[in-house]
């Protein structure tokens, strides 16, 4: 008669999820094949405790001309850094770590909460002034007229095909202006739609973070409804915290030399200052296209 197969004992306190994504083994279930770089959808498994994941190798990334070979994911790292700075908690927990096809970013996988609902024109919606949440995935939509509604912050105006425009709109949600906020500090050059997770428990993350940190001013995005807004007193308060401890010889600073260049640390500084200073929602420069393309 054969011994029983040994099960490894289980942890009884569950790893933190940055713990589980790094010390965890990576084993690759599939691959997400609309992404344009090499994304693989894995479970990691650590002391019996398991949770599923996307990997993104950095073999499997394609060369950009504004940004170094090679670095998307070290700034998506970087990214999860300054959101957990600024207790905010808008990117799932992401990790630098060696996988099956070399190095990469390991992110959280994040379960969508599916909703239906818009602004008025668009089969109702939630009704704030910014300082509550919306439901579900009730954060964009396009409608017609020349109104966002109550509720609603306009964008621009998009074709939707035979020659006809609608205005494109986002809710005036708290989760969408602190994450406007942290794509200005880490100018986030593409910023769309389908980079919004409402998960369960009215959390919000957003995904998709390589094309930041650049030392040039990147940003694109479809979040322009406050553009020239003075910042919630709160968010000022957060900013202030964050321009402390991107501190030269801080432990943040610390960690983010790990992930992009002392120039873009500087430039990070500089933008933190920047909003600081004029207390305001950043508007676009007019140098270049604002929103990304395609924007979903």
């Amino acid at each position: 008669m054969s011994a029983p197969e040994r099960i490894p004992p289980r942890s009884l306190t569950p790893p933190a999820p940055a713990e589980l994504l790094a010390l965890g083994e990576l084993t690759v279930r599939g691959r997400v094949r609309e992404a344009s770089n090499a994304v693989l959808y894995c479970t990691v498994e650590y002391e019996g405790h398991s949770a599923p994941c996307v990997y993104k190798p950095v073999a499997g990334e394609r060369p950009l001309w504004d940004f170094p070979d090679g670095t998307l994911a070290q700034r998506e790292v970087a990214a999860y850094e300054i959101s957990e700075a600024t207790g905010w908690g808008l990117v799932p927990p992401t990790v630098l770590r060696d996988g099956p096809y070399g190095q990469g970013m390991c992110q959280l996988w994040v379960e969508v909460e599916t909703a239906t609902g818009g602004p008025a024109g668009a089969d109702g919606g939630p009704d704030g002034d910014g300082s509550e949440e919306t439901g579900g995935a009730e954060l964009l939509a396009l409608v017609d007229g020349d109104e966002p509604g109550p509720g609603w912050k306009a964008v621009g105006y998009a074709e939707v095909g035979e020659g006809r425009t609608a205005l494109l709109v986002h809710a005036d949600d708290v989760r969408l202006r602190r994450l406007a906020v942290l794509d200005a500090v880490i100018n986030n050059g593409d910023r769309k739609g389908g980079h919004l997770l409402p998960a369960a428990g009215g959390r919000l993350y957003a995904i998709d973070h390589g094309v930041t940190f650049n030392a040039d001013d990147k940003l694109r995005t479809l979040l322009w409804g406050w553009a020239g807004e003075p910042l919630p007193d709160d968010v000022l308060e957060v900013l202030r915290r964050l321009a402390g401890e991107l501190a030269d010889g801080g432990p943040l600073s610390a960690r983010l030399s790990e992930l992009i260049t002392g120039a873009e640390i500087e430039a990070l500084r500089a933008r933190v200052a920047a909003l600081l200073r004029t207390g305001k929602h950043p508007e676009p420069s007019g140098q270049w296209p604002a929103i990304p393309w395609p924007p979903v």
